[in-house]
C-alpha cells in the first residue's frame, strides 16, 4: 500500500524523471536521505519500473500510428506464446495489450510511413501462425497521450 508520501513523490517524478533529489524532497516535504531511501524502496519494489526520456514520434520521423486488432484462430498455447514473444521483438509495437471483445490483442503500432506499415504486416504480423484476422485503425489526431498514471 502506498502511503501519501510515496504518492508524492510518484507524482512529482512522472511528471520529471531527472529532478535531482533535493528538488523531490523539498516538493514531497521531506528530508533528503528519507526521500532517497523512499525512491530507493519504490525501485527495488517494482513500484518505479525504470527510467525513460519521452520521445515525439512525429518528431523523430514516425508519422504512421496504428491501432492494430488481431484475432488469433484459436488459443493453441504454441500460438499464443510466438505472438508474445514475436511481439515483444518488435520495436514498431509500442504497446500490445491481450483483451476481452472481438479482438484477441490490441497493439499500438508507429512506422515512418505507410510503405514501412505494410512491410510490418505482409513481412511480419501476417506471418506468425496463428493469426486468424487483423484489422487496422489509422490514428488521424493525438488527443491525449500521457504516461503517468493517476495517483
Amino acid at each position: 500500500m502506498l502511503e501519501d508520501q510515496d504518492r508524492r513523490i510518484l507524482a512529482v517524478l512522472q511528471k520529471n524523471g531527472r529532478i535531482s533529489n533535493q528538488e523531490l524532497a523539498d516538493a514531497a516535504g521531506m528530508s533528503p536521505s528519507a526521500c532517497w531511501r523512499r525512491v530507493r524502496s519504490l525501485e527495488a519494489a517494482g513500484i518505479i519500473r525504470r527510467y525513460a526520456a519521452l520521445v515525439d514520434e512525429e518528431k523523430a520521423g514516425l508519422s504512421y500510428h496504428a491501432i492494430v486488432h488481431v484475432t488469433l484462430t484459436r488459443h493453441d498455447h504454441g500460438h499464443v506464446d510466438t505472438f508474445i514473444s514475436e511481439i515483444r521483438s518488435r520495436s514498431e509495437v509500442l504497446d500490445c495489450f491481450a483483451t476481452t471483445g472481438e479482438a484477441d490483442y490490441h497493439l499500438r503500432v508507429v512506422c515512418v510511413d505507410l510503405a514501412a506499415y505494410n512491410r510490418f504486416l505482409e513481412g511480419f504480423l501476417f506471418r506468425l501462425p496463428g493469426i486468424a484476422n487483423v484489422r487496422t485503425n489509422l490514428v488521424l489526431k493525438d488527443i491525449k497521450h500521457e504516461n503517468a498514471i493517476p495517483l
